[in-house]
């Protein structure tokens, strides 16, 4: 798990340039509604302050409250749509990367998973003709005489691994991994990518 945390982390530092042009153009988009609504207001309240100053106000606080919400609300997109592709890059650099640290955190995490190191090892097809025997055998040695071995079947995940004991199956896929992190840190990863908000 230290790796997807080294992982993420670096995906928010990589991230921030976009997340920055992301937020300037709600910052823009939010201006320029709330200077429409604002023209709206000024020109309500010029025609009916000579009728009544009162409803012109009123008028004119509702529009700008408007206005706010609808910042709020593109903001608030902005910073989902950013988190969005904070997990979606994390998933993305994890499935690629290079083939000897693949192995190696696939192995860890598949050491982790099997406490009695039996088990059968599923992986992507891809995964599974290139890199499977490598993983398994260093997750076995992770384990220290560890009896995991490559399914003959494969499955269509994007990264990682199912590993399957008996009727059970443990769900180690990176898309699994990924959504967990999500679900525990989502929160934590909107802070740490607008700290402002």
């Amino acid at each position: 798990m230290k790796g997807i945390e080294n992982i993420t982390r670096r995906i928010d530092q990589d991230a921030q340039a976009e997340i920055d042009a992301v937020l300037d153009k709600a910052r823009s988009d939010a201006a320029e509604v709330t200077a429409r609504y604002q023209a709206q207001a000024d020109a309500q309240r010029r025609e009916l302050t000579a009728k009544n100053e009162k409803a012109a106000a009123e008028r004119e606080e509702r529009l700008i409250s408007a206005a706010r919400m609808e910042a709020r609300k593109v903001a608030l997109a902005a910073r989902q749509e950013m988190v969005d592709k904070a997990y979606d890059l994390a998933l993305e650099k994890l499935c690629a990367m290079p083939e000897k640290t693949y192995v190696e955190t696939v192995a860890q995490l598949l050491a982790q998973a099997a406490p009695n190191g039996q088990g059968e090892v599923i992986l992507n097809p891809q995964v599974s003709a290139s890199m499977g025997p490598a993983i398994v055998e260093r997750a076995n040695a992770l384990i220290g005489g560890g009896k995991l071995t490559l399914s003959k079947t494969a499955r269509e995940i994007r990264g990682g691994f199912i590993l399957k004991c008996g009727n059970v199956e443990v769900n180690g896929t990176f898309e699994t991994l990924v959504r967990l992190q999500r679900t525990q840190n989502a929160g934590a990863v909107a802070k740490q990518l607008f700290p402002e908000a």
